[in-house]
């Protein structure tokens, strides 16, 4: 259902944030975004001169490559368009997150790496995005990975995440104590009826 009608109005900004998971063929997987921000009007940039309506202010790309443990392998991050020339120098500073794991405290993590200075504003909210993707794409992706490349399943031992699930009050769906636990993580319940002591 869409939002209810708006009051009268008339559009200035657009920001579009796409990010997709890949596996690859190499065992890795790849989660690559991309933000770009564009105005309904034309004005003028001091560096790049008249901006035309539709024409991106912002347009910014990341790759992250990581294993199955979302370790951080590989990091490309490129700014095609940008308001002032020297944003796009920060784009080699990406690579400081190589090493870094996607687990909770990332966002910290991420912001002691490239946050300030070091990166881009955008860039940075960006790897907060991806983050989320990257659990959308490797937890139930691993199997089919796995599948389309032939190979048997992974033994793995369990994780951190298979022993107190990620997921556990991370959300209104997911509280210990509602329906959607009951029925699929029963052995974390915490509600009504739960005869655990």
């Amino acid at each position: 259902m869409p939002l209810p009608p708006a009051a009268p109005r008339k559009k200035f900004h657009h920001r579009a944030i796409n990010c997709e998971g890949f596996a690859r063929e190499d065992g890795l997987w790849d989660i690559e975004a991309r933000i770009t921000d564009t105005k309904t009007y034309a004005f003028d940039n001091e560096w790049r001169g008249p901006i035309e309506p539709g024409d991106p202010i912002h347009d910014m790309w990341i790759r992250l490559t990581m294993d199955d443990d979302r370790v951080i392998r590989e990091v490309e991050a490129v700014m095609d368009s940008t308001p002032f020339e020297i944003c796009s120098g920060a784009a080699p500073n990406f690579k400081a997150l190589i090493g870094l794991k996607i687990a909770p405290g990332w966002n910290v993590a991420v912001r002691k790496r490239v946050g300030g200075t070091a990166g881009c504003t955008h860039m940075v909210e960006l790897l907060a995005v991806m983050a989320t993707v990257a659990y959308q794409t490797l937890g139930p992706g691993r199997k089919r990975r796995d599948e389309w490349l032939g190979r048997p399943p992974e033994d793995r031992a369990p994780s951190d995440n298979d022993i107190r699930p990620a997921l556990l009050d991370s959300c209104h769906a997911w509280d210990r104590t509602g329906p959607v636990v009951k029925r699929f993580l029963p052995d974390f319940y915490e509600g009504e009826g739960n005869e655990k002591e």
